[in-house]
């Protein structure tokens, strides 16, 4: 679903096969998978949640790709030598850090004099339906006070300009910030988008978790009914809206 993500990062990071290359807070494997097999280069994937970590390392052996390693560890505290890597790379993760501004630090710490980074984070809820058409049905069941906006969250840097500014702040140069529209489309129905909505947050599932038997039910066919509108013939197809961040160590 986020591969144009993924693709945006390349470019704006204009990773190229001589690189060496740091993926933050990995996850599942991208964007590090991708950049392995697409474009060659050496590089480093990390995340702190260790089944995460064997999840990928798994997929990387099963691709027959060599040209990955792999670390477990948090983004503020990367266990790199100063100025390891030619480009670092984070897909939807540096807004979920208890620690942003460490992270950042740490980020361009491990890149070389002159090296490339490239942050995606989300943009606006009202440009994400993914998101608000499940948390506008999901309020009407629990009742949630307001986001604290510099709080690990979905939409912590959607502000324009606010990621951007971090980075100068820590010393960064030539940021750059760029919206990036795309569609995220996968062979989902109607009921697995509830079901692949609540494995992605946990938030989200805690939530859930206080609701009664029949609430969860209730809330799962109100779910599969709005978000059928972004389905054609068994393909989900989201409106979605990213920013990308780049700078220069």
């Amino acid at each position: 679903m986020f591969a144009p993500i993924t693709s945006g990062l390349i470019e704006a990071a204009a990773i190229n096969s001589g690189d060496s290359v740091l993926d933050v807070a990995g996850g599942s494997g991208e964007p590090a998978i991708t950049i392995a097999q697409a474009i060659g280069a050496p590089i480093v994937f990390t995340d702190p949640v260790a089944e995460m970590v064997a999840t990928s390392r798994r997929q990387a052996i099963d691709l027959g790709l060599s040209n990955m390693a792999f670390t477990r560890c948090a983004g503020e505290a990367l266990p790199f030598a100063t100025g390891a890597f030619d480009v670092v790379v984070c897909r939807l993760g540096i807004m979920l850090f208890p620690d942003p501004s460490a992270a950042i630090r740490e980020i361009l710490r491990v890149l070389k004099p002159g090296g490339r980074l490239a942050l995606a984070v989300w943009s606006t809820s009202a440009s994400n339906p993914f998101f608000h058409v499940v948390a506008n049905i999901v309020s009407r069941y629990v009742e949630s006070p307001s986001e604290d906006p510099d709080a690990p969250g979905a939409f912590r840097f959607a502000e324009r300009g606010k990621l951007a500014g971090w980075l100068r702040d820590a010393g960064a140069v030539e940021v750059t910030e760029r919206i990036l529209q795309f569609n995220l489309e996968a062979p989902l129905k109607p009921k697995q988008f509830w079901e692949v909505r609540c494995e992605l947050s946990d938030t989200l599932r805690a939530k859930v978790a206080s609701l009664s038997p029949e609430q969860v039910s209730n809330l799962a066919r109100e779910v599969e009914e709005a978000g059928s509108a972004f389905h054609i013939a068994g393909q989900m197809r989201f409106p979605a809206e990213v920013l990308i961040v780049s700078a220069r160590k």
